[in-house]
């Protein structure tokens, strides 16, 4: 966990969880329990280790800590199979104000329904989560294509976001859009569980614009693909998540993310004006990544857990604007452009409320005040954002378990 203090002169207490990394797996029950300093890649490998065929994923970037990840949701490369990575939480252990550890049973469905996506660390302290090991077959396939040329990048951007949701559960496409050094440039990245032969048949049915051949497939056990995403070489022994410690998508040392949810395509006039605005960075490649949805995370009920954004979404949205070196005037220029894409994107994105991603919290869209004394009625206006009903429900068990507001986030 971490915490930024805005008010220094606010006492406060950071519990560092760094040294709780043990994984233990449990083939026959398929689960793991897991302690919440440990990060991906020693997740990852530890089940990986244990199982071909049992797997979880939560993310792309190994070295994120899996206690932010899951209290925050977690997107994942297999979330249109099996959800997020918050919807294969069994149960958890807390430790509360009074220093008592407490398990499922003893914390109530209404803790552990919050701390699955709704903030872990605004409850109480989560020290450990027991995760739900779903099969995968024994050979998956990873692909990973780029389109350049705006008009290109147009054409395919816009076949892909018809498309996307519609595949079958099994596949996943990921793409980032980027300008390059010319022109615009998007590349597609996806995961399909299953052998390439069926992939490659799927593709040519459904999104051929693509241009799939075998030359881009590359066959791996389902650990692999954490390696694979993350950029190292094909075939790298699953060992090296061990000796990772790179998480940013980006590797600049100022990143700024804002994020959207899309119930109705794009139209060519949106893409268009994105594009335009990508031209208008100096500093830092600006990026654009989209998550299709559909699939079993839009089948799963939107008040299962505090996770809200199910049914009637099409993808999501990242953001980001990304910068090296030290400035206010650099900064705010950064700032101002992805405000500026914020504002342009207003009319063809989900409203009433606009929608957020918990795990890329944004404060623009408002923060608690310093001294924790945050009206409900204010807090509602960026918790329902991330939350939408389910904010409600969150406050209640807020204020049921920590009426002093002990646990604080901003």
């Amino acid at each position: 966990m971490s915490y930024v203090s805005s008010a220094p002169s606010q006492p406060f207490l950071l519990i560092d969880l760094i040294k709780l990394r043990n994984v233990t797996v449990d083939v026959p029950t398929k689960s793991s329990w897991v302690q919440a300093g440990a990060v991906l890649d020693e997740v990852y490998h530890s089940i990986a280790s244990a199982s071909e065929t049992l797997a979880f994923h939560a993310g792309i970037c190994p070295s994120v800590g899996v206690g932010g990840q899951i209290s925050g949701g977690g997107y994942k490369m297999m979330l249109r199979k099996y959800g997020m990575a918050a919807d294969n939480i069994l149960d958890a252990h807390l430790v509360d104000v009074d220093g008592r550890v407490l398990d499922r049973a003893a914390m109530g469905e209404d803790v552990i329904w919050a701390i699955r996506s709704g903030g872990g660390n605004t409850y109480r302290i989560i020290v450990s989560w027991k995760l739900n090991l779903v099969p995968v077959p024994a050979q998956l396939t990873g692909f990973t294509i780029s389109k350049t040329s705006e008009r290109n990048v147009t054409k395919v951007v816009d076949r892909y976001q018809h498309v996307a949701d519609k595949l079958p559960d099994e596949l996943i496409i990921r793409s980032t859009a980027s300008q390059g050094q010319t022109t615009i440039e998007a590349v597609f990245q996806g995961l399909y569980l299953g052998e390439a032969e069926t992939l490659l048949m799927v593709m040519k049915q459904s999104f051929s614009e693509l241009e799939l051949t075998q030359q881009e497939c590359t066959e791996m056990t389902w650990i692999e693909p954490a390696l694979y995403f993350a950029g190292y070489p094909n075939k790298t022994s699953y060992h090296e998540l061990l000796n990772s410690r790179s998480s940013s998508p980006v590797q600049f040392d100022k990143v700024k993310a804002k994020s959207d949810y899309v119930q109705r395509t794009l139209p060519a006039k949106a893409l268009q004006g994105i594009w335009k605005r990508f031209y208008q960075v100096e500093l830092g490649p600006p990026l654009m990544q989209i998550f299709p949805h559909d699939g079993e995370i839009s089948r799963i009920s939107d008040s299962s857990i505090p996770y809200p954004h199910r049914s009637g979404i099409i993808f999501k949205i990242q953001y980001y604007a990304v910068w090296s070196g030290e400035g206010k005037e650099v900064e705010k220029r950064q700032l101002d452009w992805i405000k500026g894409l914020y504002k342009f994107m207003t009319p063809y994105v989900s409203n009433n409320p606009r929608g957020a991603y918990p795990n890329s919290r944004d404060l623009d869209l408002g923060k608690n005040d310093p001294t924790g004394s945050t009206a409900y009625e204010q807090a509602r206006v960026w918790g329902e954002q991330y939350f939408k009903h389910n904010f409600e429900r969150l406050a209640r068990v807020k204020a049921a378990i920590d009426p002093s507001n002990f646990f604080r986030n901003e």
